[in-house]
């Protein structure tokens, strides 16, 4: 019985899935985190995501990943797939894909700690490696947040 209401309102998870077909944060669902007095990771990795570039409508891949320190509530991984997976036809650069990623995150979980890279492969010769992060701002996350971005790729 428990288990049943950390699940409530859950509509991706056993549906049939409907992809869409331009961004939609909309679809980002939660649920509750049983454990929130511990800190933890949760780490996804999207190695098959897509975007276009919103200048020359070609398509852009990357590796997308997603860490973060769980608060109250955790998102529902078929939901965070179809999510990823509205990029496909959306006209967004790389830096801005893995901004938007961590705020629409941010906004739905407000989780204690997260970070976003996007691991971009060539285009013209060059590989992009957007990287972002936040802390919950008051909290040691923050302090967290300042030294794991002034450390990043060291």
């Amino acid at each position: 019985m428990n288990e049943d209401r950390n699940l409530e309102g859950l509509k991706a998870l056993g549906a049939k899935t409907q992809y869409r077909m331009d961004y939609a944060p909309e679809v980002l669902e939660t649920f509750i985190n049983k454990h929130p007095e511990n800190d933890y990771w949760v780490q996804f990795n999207c190695p098959e995501f897509t975007s276009l570039c919103p200048i020359t409508g070609q398509p852009d891949f990357a590796e997308i990943r997603i860490s973060y320190v769980p608060a109250e509530r955790m998102v529902e991984s078929k939901s965070l797939k179809l999510y990823l997976f509205s990029f496909r036809n959306h006209g967004a650069f790389h830096e801005d894909c893995v901004n938007i990623i961590m705020k629409d995150l941010i906004n739905l979980m407000q989780p204690k700690y997260i970070e976003v890279t996007g691991i971009f492969t060539p285009r013209g010769g060059i590989s992009i490696y957007p990287y972002a992060n936040f802390g919950q701002p008051g909290t040691e996350y923050e302090e967290m947040a300042m030294t794991r971005f002034m450390n990043h790729n060291q």
